[in-house]
């Protein structure tokens, strides 16, 4: 079949370079190398080390790994991962805290599905638990889904946020970070459209491309270079037989994390031999920044070939949002609909990957909602990551969020709330 030998081929290169490591490490370890102490067994006891976890991590979705949080009391609360709604390809979980009263902020995070799991936002994630009640969307990898289980584009992602936000109902403040930023904001019109009463009560836009061509980028700029046939030769492959998705066409995960570290091939490559440095001379640990940081940016989802290919042409190269002219099953969808949804736009001023101007033009294109309840905050210094994790984020970004949500909830319990529990969430992030 059409590229399956490909995609096992990287496969099998993985799984070898993993078994590499893993061999290096045993040979390193035998007893017998103890009468003739020399340090070249402990370096390729730390290459076997740092090799093995890096390919091992490729195929494997981290945890989220959110075990309490601190409630206004001050007592730590455990926290469950609950699935709220199941799907074939992706579900909404509930970040429910043990033995603390419903929060009034009911949040829903939209996490990206560009090539990293939902995970990513584990930060965010742990940052807003303490004064939300929170849901997010935890997409799924293609690879593990038949191909009975059918299509997956960017009208059915749109279509599975219609239905999470209609679930969740009309006191939903929805916070959408990245790839995902155009499509909650056409969500959100079909449902002005379709069901007014389902809409959420906010709309918390985070450095998404809008309108690509607002504000060019290298991401846009390769949009446009490349014709739709030359993308679908270069990056999309069939799963192969090790998975449930076999024959399934994908954009590789393996693939996109290819070109992720070819961006800056330099900068990796010495943050490697560092940590194989530090591996041999005793120094690294196992929750250490680079392994905290590697086994997250590696662990990477294929995406489905349909998904890739339509984000590209419809967002990218027919700015089918910026223009106002994206469509459902041959529906139009009107962004101007929107009349009663509070949006606030975020952005970075260093994004190089949605850069500044991207994500703003979606308050041109709300023309039905008053200005009263727009919003747009530019961080200074802050890079893509940084707008929703780091510290642009901790310190500034978020307490501007939850701010947003609390003028346009009419809580006024969760207003006089606010400040304390950011400054407490706050001081738990820096300490981490």
């Amino acid at each position: 079949m059409k590229y399956m030998a490909t995609y096992d081929l990287m496969e099998t290169a993985r799984n070898t370079n993993q078994w590499l490591g893993a061999s290096a490490r045993a040979m390193a370890a035998y007893p017998i190398w103890g009468m003739m102490p020399n340090p070249v067994f402990n370096l390729i006891d730390a290459w076997g080390r740092v090799t093995e976890r890096s390919f091992a991590r490729m195929v494997e979705k981290p945890d989220w790994g959110i075990q309490a949080v601190v409630g206004s009391e001050g007592r730590d609360h455990t926290v469950q991962c609950q699935t709220e709604l199941k799907r074939p390809f992706g579900d909404l979980v509930h970040f429910r805290v043990q033995g603390r009263p419903t929060m009034p902020r009911k949040v829903l995070l939209v996490a990206p599905m560009s090539g990293h799991y939902a995970t990513l936002l584990r930060t965010t994630v742990a940052s807003l638990l303490p004064d939300c009640e929170l849901y997010v969307t935890d997409w799924h990898n293609a690879r593990d889904i038949p191909v009975s289980a059918g299509k997956f584009d960017i009208e059915d992602y749109t279509l599975y946020l219609v239905e999470f936000m209609r679930h969740l109902g009309p006191d939903t403040n929805v916070i959408a970070v990245c790839q995902p930023v155009p499509l909650a904001l056409a969500a959100t019109a079909y449902l002005a459209q379709e069901e007014p009463e389902a809409q959420p009560r906010s709309l918390i836009l985070i450095g998404g491309p809008v309108d690509p061509d607002a504000a060019p980028s290298d991401v846009t700029d390769f949009g446009r270079r490349v014709t739709m046939g030359q993308l679908e030769q270069l990056a999309i492959q069939r799963v192969g037989f090790k998975y449930a998705g076999v024959g399934r066409l994908v954009y590789p995960g393996l693939l996109q994390l290819a070109s992720f570290i070819s961006m800056n091939s330099d900068r990796h490559g010495q943050a490697f031999f560092d940590q194989i440095m530090r591996t041999a001379k005793g120094e690294a640990a196992e929750h250490d920044k680079h392994n905290r940081f590697y086994d997250e940016y590696l662990a990477v989802m294929d995406m489905t070939a349909e998904f890739y290919l339509s984000t590209v042409e419809r967002i990218f190269k027919n700015r089918e949002i910026g223009r106002n002219a994206f469509s459902i099953a041959g529906r139009p969808v009107d962004i101007g609909k929107i009349t009663t949804v509070a949006v606030k736009v975020v952005e970075g001023a260093e994004d190089d990957i949605s850069a500044p101007g991207q994500c703003l033009a979606a308050l041109d294109l709300l023309t039905g909602l008053p200005e009263s309840k727009k919003a747009a905050h530019l961080e200074p210094g802050a890079g893509h990551y940084g707008i929703f994790a780091g510290r642009s984020w901790r310190n500034n970004i978020r307490p501007l969020v939850l701010d947003f949500i609390d003028a346009n909830s009419g809580d006024a319990a969760a207003a006089r709330g606010s400040k304390s529990r950011i400054r407490l969430a706050s001081a738990q992030g820096a300490e981490t």
